[in-house]
This record gives C-alpha cells, sequence and structure tokens, in this order.
C-alpha cells in the first residue's frame, strides 16, 4: 500500500499534520503539498480545531523542494502547471493560526514552508537554510520576501547568496525561528502552545492573525486603521464581552467561538 505523504490526527482543539516521506527526508513535491494544502483547508474549515501544527520527522521538517522530480522540467511545464502558486501557496489562504514545528534539516522549500506558518517552534536540532544558489536557482516559495521581513536585508542576503545554514540558536538569535526547546520536548512543547492558543476565542486569534499579517503587507498608518477595525469589531463579539465580563468577575471565560 503506497504511503499517505502527510499524516493526520487530532489533539483536542489542534489539528496535526505530520509530512510522510521520510525516505526522501520530506523533500516536498507535488503529491505532498497537494495533500498538506488538502489538510490545511480542512482543519481550517473545521469548527472543533482551533489552531494547527506542521511537523516532519526526527531527521528533517523538510529537506526542500523534490529535485528528482524537477530535474528535467522546461520553463512551459512550470508557467503552465503554475508551480508552487497552485499548491504551496494554500497555506496562505489559512484563518486559523498554524505553528511548524521544526527537527533537523529545514532546507530551501522547507525553511520557506516553515517561514509561512505563524509560529516556528524549533528543537535544537534544527537547522535552516536556502541553498537553491548552489543549483543556480532562487528561492521561489518565498524565501526572498519572507525572510527578509522576518530576519533584516543583510542577514537574508548573507543566507541566499551564500547558502549560509543556521543552526537553532542562531536562528532564534536573528528572530527567524519564535522559540527553542529540546529535542526530545519538541512535539509536547508545540502541543501544549498550540492547546493554549486553541482555547482562545477563535474569531480574536483570527483577527489578530490577519492584523499582524497586514503589518507585514502594508503602510504603518493602513495597518494601524485595519487593526482599530478590528478592536472595534470585537465589540460586536460574544466571545469579548464574555471575557470581559470574566476578568471583573475573577473567573475563567467560557468561549463559544462566536
Amino acid at each position: 500500500m503506497k504511503e499517505q505523504p502527510v499524516l493526520v490526527d487530532t489533539r483536542g482543539r489542534v489539528g496535526v499534520i505530520t509530512l510522510n516521506r521520510p525516505q526522501q527526508l520530506n523533500a516536498l513535491n507535488d503529491a505532498l503539498m497537494d495533500a498538506l494544502g488538502d489538510a490545511l483547508l480542512r482543519f481550517d474549515s473545521d469548527e472543533a480545531i482551533g489552531a494547527i501544527v506542521i511537523t516532519g520527522s526526527t531527521k528533517a521538517f523538510a529537506a526542500g523542494a523534490d529535485i528528482a522530480a524537477m530535474a528535467d522540467w522546461r520553463y512551459m511545464d512550470v508557467y503552465q502547471s503554475d508551480f508552487i502558486t497552485r499548491n504551496w501557496e494554500t497555506i496562505r489562504r489559512v484563518r486559523k493560526p498554524v505553528i511548524a514545528a521544526v527537527a533537523g534539516f529545514a532546507m530551501g522549500g522547507g525553511c520557506e514552508l516553515a517561514l509561512a506558518c505563524d509560529i516556528i517552534i524549533a528543537a535544537e536540532s534544527a537547522k535552516f537554510a536556502l541553498p537553491e544558489i548552489k543549483l543556480a536557482m532562487v528561492p521561489g516559495a518565498g524565501g526572498t520576501q519572507r525572510l527578509p521581513r522576518a530576519i533584516g536585508k543583510a542577514k537574508a542576503m548573507d543566507m541566499c547568496l551564500s547558502a549560509r545554514m543556521l543552526d537553532a540558536l542562531e536562528a532564534d538569535r536573528y528572530g527567524l525561528i519564535s522559540r527553542v526547546v529540546p529535542h526530545e520536548r519538541l512535539l509536547d512543547e508545540t502541543l501544549a502552545l498550540a492547546g493554549k492558543i486553541a482555547g482562545y476565542s477563535l474569531p480574536a486569534l483570527m483577527a489578530i492573525k490577519e492584523s499582524v499579517n497586514r503589518s507585514w503587507e502594508s503602510s504603518l498608518s493602513e495597518g494601524i486603521g485595519f487593526e482599530r477595525r478590528q478592536l472595534h469589531a470585537r465589540f460586536a463579539s460574544e466571545d469579548a464581552h464574555e471575557g470581559m465580563k470574566a476578568f471583573l468577575s475573577k473567573r475563567t471565560p467560557v468561549f463559544e467561538h462566536r
């Protein structure tokens, strides 16, 4: 029986997607990215899910795009098939928080996939790089755009032009990732964080995610205006009124995600 390219599980209000091409160090091909996109959209539309985790194996989150699949492609092959845009960009449509749990290699497309997530939790074993220059290629799944926004132009240029690899501590110091945890605690720590996030009001979570993403893609004044509209909209939320009343009553709020 053919292996499924991703494995899907739920832990309470957390959806877990595991990249599942261990023999190829989770190299990202069309079948895997199609399956990942489908799983992301299913969890995003599931009212019982409040946050999503993407993880890989202990050796590799994802070792990059599948070079063996790409080696004979020509321009018209990638142009007509809408390579990357067709399925790699599905993650941009997900409104719920998405957390990457990274152990081992996150190279090329694997690093770009992690960058497309909202939070990156890295095991001490994690290593990040955009080595496309070694193949006379260009990071094409958002690497040249998201990386400078995350770590600044100078460090992004260094990584992209020299293929420099960062270990977990360097990646944390650069601001590429959210936090570093012991290798053996990666999934436990990530699930604990995801569970905490998923316990909050989902409409508020989605509003915060949309507001932070807007800050990446707009001017400060436009972003502030968007944030203010999101704040005003909270006063139409049942959860917001429940949260404020629970605070005043010194009790735990019970959110209905409305």
